[in-house]
Parts: structure tokens; sequence; C-alpha cells
């Protein structure tokens, strides 16, 4: 079985593909695979490391050939919040229960979840049940960055609250997460789980 040993990100595509493959969140992650396209032709993903797929991608088999990757619609909920503010405090809940998030201009999308549907509706979040691709923040096995940065800059800006209800009552924090919102567009290293970490510390 001919094998696809490289990867070519949101490639631009000259002429047109040998196949394309249908992927949804879960095998656009992975190092070794065997995959079959919409037209038929059988080859063997095998990369060094796995690396996370997007829609857009190519595939480089080895005779040079091109497979396209197309993200799967899937059964996703949009979460949308009462302005930008509130919906910075529902990504830091997501993002507190290590969820893969997409991030997108006034809406959070995660995989469909009645309890975790129940929390955001219960935050005050308007949920729509939706179908689309699911590209969440930072790739496959995303660790929900963005909401593990509002968390980081609360404790960066916010540290003397840690003994006041720090969570449960969120509702003394709104200054401390508007703090979040202006932190978090500003900064974008990778550093944000240490904060993630910092926080179990102190609960």
């Amino acid at each position: 079985m001919i094998r696809a040993t490289q990867v070519r990100g949101q490639h631009r595509f000259t002429e047109a593909p040998a196949d394309t493959v249908v992927l949804d969140f879960d095998d656009r992650h992975r190092r070794r695979m065997a995959m079959t396209g919409t037209r038929g032709l059988e080859f063997l993903l095998d990369l060094e490391h796995a690396v996370a797929l997007r829609g857009g991608d190519a595939l480089v088999l080895e005779d040079g050939r091109l497979i396209e990757v197309v993200a799967a619609p899937e059964p996703l909920l949009e979460i949308r919040g009462r302005d930008p503010h509130h919906l910075v405090r529902v990504g830091w809940h997501l993002g507190n229960r290590h969820l893969p998030t997409q991030i997108m201009a006034k809406a959070l999308r995660i995989r469909r979840d009645h309890v975790i549907e129940a929390m955001v509706k219960g935050l005050g979040a308007r949920v729509i049940e939706i179908e689309a691709p699911f590209d969440p923040e930072g790739g496959a096995y995303a660790d929900a960055g963005h909401a593990h940065g509002h968390d980081h800059a609360h404790h960066d800006h916010g540290h003397h609250h840690h003994d006041h209800g720090h969570h449960h009552d969120h509702g003394s924090h709104d200054h401390s997460h508007e703090h979040h919102h202006h932190h978090d567009e500003h900064c974008d290293h990778p550093d944000h789980h240490h904060g993630h970490k910092h926080a179990h510390d102190h609960k």
C-alpha cells in the first residue's frame, strides 16, 4: 500500500488532487492510519509525528501525488453570550474542564454534550445545535488555550480573590474578567497552561 509521509498545510492546489479524504476531528490527529479516499484510493498515512490536520491540507504520497483533506461536519453546539465579556466568562468555564473549544468571532463551538449544554445555559448563554467542521483552538487535542489564557490573566491581576469564593462567586470578579478579555488579545504564548495549573494549586 502506498504511503503518505508528508503534510502540506493549507495547500493551494494548482492541479486536481489524486483523491480526497473526509475526516472528523479525531481522525485529523493521527500519525499512522490506513485511509481510503472518496474515489477509492487506498493509502497508509505514515508520518514521523502525529500532526493536527486541518481542512485544506494536502497529504503527499510517495509518488508525489496529493490527497486533499476535508474536515467533516460534526454535531456541535454553538454558544453565544450577551456580550464579549459574558462570552469570555463562559469560555473560562469550558477551559477549566479541558474541553476542546473552537473560538469564533462572536461565539464558541464545542462538541455536543448535554451536561455542558445545561451548564452554559445556566450561565445565561444561548446554545444552538449545528452541524459544522470542528476546528478547535490549538488543533487536535486542544487544551482550550484561549480559555486558559483568561485563567492565567486572572492570577496575574486578581490574585487576592483566591480566598474569597474564587470558584463559586464569579459575579464578584466581573472587573477581573473584563481585564482577562483585553489581556488575552495581546498574549498568545504557549505558557497559558501554567496559569491553569496555578489555579488548581490555589483551590
